[in-house]
């Protein structure tokens, strides 16, 4: 059992002499099954695909409670010893987490779902899930004496990375779409990332991000290209499972892009259940796309463990517009051993998603999130949702962030003018 504060971290001597770290047990690759250490810096496998972190979960559970979790102040931190971090004096926080679970009558009743709760991920620090993600992996960065790092980006996630990265004295380089949305975009300029845009979509980015992180030694923190951004995420599955009483819904909706949050919240359960925190079934859980970027719904239509790169993507979810993900024989294997499925969602349908939610809750989600509530009427009208279902729909982020996907057409009074019904 570790020892240390009262968050149940161990102390750590430096990056490189770490004798005690909380639980975790070592890097394994979920394709070829190569180990690594965990205790220097890590990127991908040999084998070129994503590393995930593995715990010692026995001991976690003899050593830590439910209870003793409910005891802490709320949080993504709160489950440190389910996190990577060895020394609390790394970790970097905003107040991350801890993002409350949302009973969604009115909407439910639109869409035909008795039981349906909305996880609103808006409410983070930078506006967006990416947060999560991002504190986790400049926390690690930080433990491990990573000093500059470079990712390409949609949006949100360089947006969260740069600013936490400002907060822990690492520096930044982003390249994203010259299209990006312009509040993520801001908040790299402002926290003093080396931003710069580029004339087409984030795998574009990510290529200049890969020749420049080889030239100049940045450390390369792309999505699933190191393994702690997803540790960070997982903390949303963690709190859905607390949420539901140490138990699972029937069935969770998220937008899907690079995927990492599915993954993330798939790896929580796996976890909890392991550690006989959990009992029982899974929730199924449904990846949710656009039909202008959809790879993960085509390969899982098609019976396939590999998705294609989809050309010409477009979407006005920048979230989910993303041609080729690195996990995406993850999420796959994630909806398929849960029961779950993938869904493609026009962009008409996905905006009428964001003001349906408004509408019937006052909430302004974001485009991914509205993607989500447009996939669950569709499943609805399939069958794959029971009206009795308990349905989570995972909203990604504040509509706040988007001022332009909506354009009003108001009307404009005169000085002196009335109203008139």
């Amino acid at each position: 059992m570790p020892t240390g504060d009262s968050l149940g971290l161990a102390e750590a001597k430096s990056p490189q002499e770490v004798e005690v770290v909380t639980y975790i047990s070592h890097l394994e690759c979920p394709k070829c099954g190569r180990s690594y250490a965990p205790f220097q810096p890590n990127n991908v496998c040999q084998c070129g695909a994503p590393l995930l972190v593995r715990y010692n979960l026995g001991e976690m559970a003899r050593s830590i409670s439910r209870r003793e979790l409910k005891r802490r102040k709320p949080g993504m931190w709160k489950y440190a010893d389910f996190l990577p971090v060895a020394n609390e004096d790394n970790i970097v926080s905003l107040g991350e987490g801890g993002t409350p679970m949302l009973r969604t009558k009115s909407l439910g009743k639109a869409l035909g779902i008795d039981n349906l709760w909305i996880k609103d991920e808006g409410l983070n620090a930078t506006g967006s899930f990416k947060a999560r993600g991002a504190s986790c992996g400049i926390s690690r960065c930080k433990e491990l004496g990573i000093d500059k790092i470079a990712m390409p980006t949609a949006g949100n996630a360089g947006g969260a990375w740069s600013c936490y990265a400002a907060k822990a004295g690492i520096e930044s380089y982003i390249v994203m779409p010259i299209d990006a949305e312009k509040v993520p975009m801001l908040e790299c300029y402002l926290s003093g990332a080396k931003t710069y845009l580029v004339k087409g979509l984030i795998s574009d980015a990510g290529k200049i991000i890969a020749k420049g992180a080889a030239k100049y030694g940045w450390f390369d923190v792309s999505t699933l290209k190191e393994p702690y951004r997803i540790e960070g995420k997982k903390t949303m599955g963690l709190e859905i499972a607390e949420d539901f009483d140490w138990g699972a819904p029937d069935v969770i909706l998220y937008p899907t892009g690079g995927g990492v949050g599915l993954i993330g919240i798939w790896k929580a359960y796996q976890e909890l259940i392991e550690m006989g925190w959990v009992k029982g079934k899974m929730p199924k859980l449904v990846a949710v796309q656009a039909e202008g970027c959809m790879p993960i719904v085509q390969a899982y239509n098609e019976g396939k463990d590999h998705s294609e790169f989809w050309p010409n993507a477009t979407t006005v979810a920048g979230g989910v517009r993303v041609p080729k993900a690195l996990g995406d024989f993850l999420v796959l294997q994630a909806i398929r051993e849960t029961g779950g499925t993938a869904i493609a969602i026009s962009d008409p349908e996905l905006i009428e998603g964001v003001k349906l939610t408004a509408l019937t809750e006052g909430m302004f989600i974001c485009p991914e999130g509205g993607a989500t509530v447009a996939a669950a009427r569709h499943l609805v009208q399939t069958g794959f949702i029971k009206p009795e279902d308990k349905v989570v729909i995972l909203n990604t982020g504040t509509g706040l962030k988007y001022p332009e996907i909506i354009k009003p057409d108001l009307p404009v009074l005169e000085i002196g003018g009335e109203i008139v019904l």
